[in-house]
């Protein structure tokens, strides 16, 4: 059988081949910790599973949702961008329920995106964005993230016959996997690109509500002009420990929105309603537990960034984001460095390699283990010298 050439054409997904070799290892006997893939180990908080034990219980919930989501859950949605970022959002045309934002990301590019279409993509970067173009039929013109930029696209350097015929500009901050943040002044900047050369921008924040240090990510929509070129992607899946329960939302722009809901509704059916009524009571219940929680993440973030320069890395803390974003000596390949220290100290890292071939010289750590398996893991590191990796 032959399957589809965008298909064959696909590389491997990262975290697929992530997950391979650390259940080889397990399967072995041998003792893995896993610092490779972001899925919170801290539990839901409790009102939110409340909600949806109640929820349950009622057998209308128990049938096909609208594709459009509750009403009720875009209002929440709505409320709380208000609270959060003082943007004003239209719940019945400016909010779409998703399934967290991973699919939406995906068919996104099946709005705007046809055969031989650009879209403006980070490198490195979340690869949804450049399979999702893939699989709409678009060409990736990849944007190198820097560290001498702060990890920031630079716009200027794009040629100018890409830019006239780039469909879509995707960015995310706090970025994955940099960990860099935003200003202000750059959405201006982006917005002001968008417009200039006609192109929707799609920004990923799932990580806003991950910040440290007193640090508070703002969202694109808070540029002014945002919503004339674009849409944000957001998530309760990073926010409040819900990564399984796969709710998010994509807000902003009213055409762009709509043209996803088009898609989406002959794609798959929504979010299981009494999923949308725990995601109303994350979104209008306490907020101070996001705070508590990134309490934990930040002493983590602590020992690990101490751990990996005592071994001679090079560290910036991150401001956001569940990553500590690593740059090797120079000389190592992100590839060999990760594969030999599941060798040598059975701990799992990303290679940067894996998000784009600008992130070569780096590794990915996540802060998403408990506590005890990090002091294990910082253990392992500390007793690895950076030539037992060569």
């Amino acid at each position: 059988m032959k399957i589809a050439n965008r298909i064959s054409d696909l590389p491997p997904y990262l975290f697929v081949e992530v997950s391979k070799k650390i259940n080889q290892k397990r399967s072995q006997g041998e003792d893995v910790i896993s610092l490779a893939i972001g899925d919170p180990d801290l539990p839901t908080p409790d009102h939110i599973i409340d909600a949806l034990k109640e929820s349950l219980e009622d057998t209308a919930n128990h049938r096909y949702p609208e594709s459009e989501g509750l009403p009720e859950f875009r209002e929440a949605v709505a409320k709380w961008y208000k609270n959060r970022f003082n943007v004003t959002l239209n719940p019945d045309t400016e909010v779409l329920p998703t399934l967290g934002s991973k699919e939406a990301i995906a068919h996104l590019a099946l709005c705007y995106i046809d055969k031989g279409d650009i879209a403006l993509v980070p490198d490195p970067g979340y690869p949804v964005y450049s399979i999702g173009t893939l699989l709409a039929g678009g060409e990736s013109y990849l944007m190198p993230l820097k560290e001498e930029d702060g990890f920031l696209p630079d716009l200027e350097a794009i040629p100018e016959d890409i830019a006239q015929k780039a469909s879509v500009l995707w960015i995310n901050y706090p970025n994955n996997p940099t960990a860099a943040v935003a200003t202000i002044d750059f959405y201006k900047k982006v917005v002001a690109f968008a417009k200039k050369y006609d192109i929707i921008v799609c920004h990923d924040g799932p990580y806003t509500e991950v910040a440290y240090d007193g640090y508070e990510p703002i969202s694109f929509l808070e540029a002014e002009g945002a919503k004339d070129v674009g849409i944000e992607f957001h998530s309760l899946s990073k926010s409040f420990n819900m990564t399984g329960w796969r709710v998010g939302m994509a807000v902003g722009n009213a055409e762009v929105i709509n043209a996803l809901m088009i898609v989406k509704s002959n794609i798959d059916s929504g979010i299981f309603q009494a999923v949308q009524y725990a995601g109303i009571a994350a979104l209008n219940g306490p907020q101070d537990i996001i705070s508590k929680r990134n309490k934990i993440y930040e002493k983590r973030r602590d020992k690990l960034v101490a751990a990996l320069t005592s071994m001679g890395l090079d560290v910036e803390p991150p401001k956001a984001s569940l990553y500590v974003w690593a740059k090797l000596p120079d000389g190592l390949n992100s590839g060999d460095f990760a594969t030999n220290l599941i060798d040598k100290a059975n701990v799992v890292v990303t290679p940067g390699r894996g998000y784009g071939e600008a992130g070569e010289g780096y590794i990915r750590c996540s802060l998403t283990v408990s506590d005890e398996e990090l002091d294990r893991a910082i253990a392992r590191l500390s007793s690895v010298k950076i030539s037992d990796l060569l």
